[in-house]
């Protein structure tokens, strides 16, 4: 079954750049060219992946990303012409999996969406399909968490880098691995990216972020107790 991807880009020449590299690599594609329709589509179709453009008219992206996290964990990418950093972290704060800077190679664009759109659940240090420790519970076929039973909302980023960690329990990753192996080799950022990621997983493992230490000016290490 090909998968979805939902364009949203007001610029019609762009978005139809966009559409034509995913219809040409066997994709299904939907396009909106604001926000409120992005949003009207997103509710009437199943979407596998969202390409979000920031600057919009009517509604932002930044507004369409927080809405669509409220009920979804569908992986984003946000596109923009802007390049202060800060705009960079709250978008990822918001939840954005991804974030590529205007000019871009659609190239890049669909290597960057496979990435988020391949599934992952034979990761290196596991070829089980579950993974429990200290009452983290973690299905790779589902791509679901739990947190002593009950369920933990993370986004596609936020499990991968959850993920990645348990598996490798015990060991120090530093933040190159972690950008190389959730991001890829071509990725073009700084390191605050990965510290805005950790931060979010933190607060939503509540008590259990204990578990992710901090290795000072390397990494991060899951341990094994708490």
């Amino acid at each position: 079954m090909p998968k979805t991807i939902l364009v949203v880009e007001d610029e019609d020449i762009l978005r139809e750049v966009v559409k034509d590299y995913f219809l040409n690599e066997g994709y299904n594609v939907l396009e909106a060219a604001d926000g409120e329709e992005a949003l009207f589509l997103f509710q009437e179709d199943h979407v596998d992946l969202i390409i979000l453009d920031i600057m919009l008219p009517e509604l932002d992206g930044w507004s369409i990303c927080r809405r669509i996290r409220k009920t979804s964990n569908v992986p984003i990418i946000m596109l923009t012409a802007r390049v202060d950093e800060d705009d960079t972290l709250l978008g990822f704060e918001l939840g954005a999996d991804d974030y590529i800077t205007k000019p871009y190679s659609p190239p890049i664009l669909m290597a960057r969406a496979k990435r988020l759109l391949k599934n992952r659940h034979s990761a290196v240090g596991s070829t089980d399909d579950t993974l429990s420790l200290h009452g983290i519970s973690v299905n790779f076929l589902s791509r679901t968490v739990t947190v002593d039973g009950g369920p933990l909302d993370l986004t596609y980023t936020e499990f991968e880098i959850l993920t990645y960690l348990m598996q490798n329990r015990g060991i120090v990753i530093t933040k190159e691995q972690l950008i190389t192996k959730i991001w890829g080799f071509e990725y073009v950022g700084d390191d605050r990216t990965v510290n805005t990621h950790i931060r979010n997983v933190r607060n939503k493992l509540g008590e259990k972020s204990k578990l992710i230490k901090t290795i000072i000016r390397t990494g991060y290490k899951f341990e094994g107790s708490l």
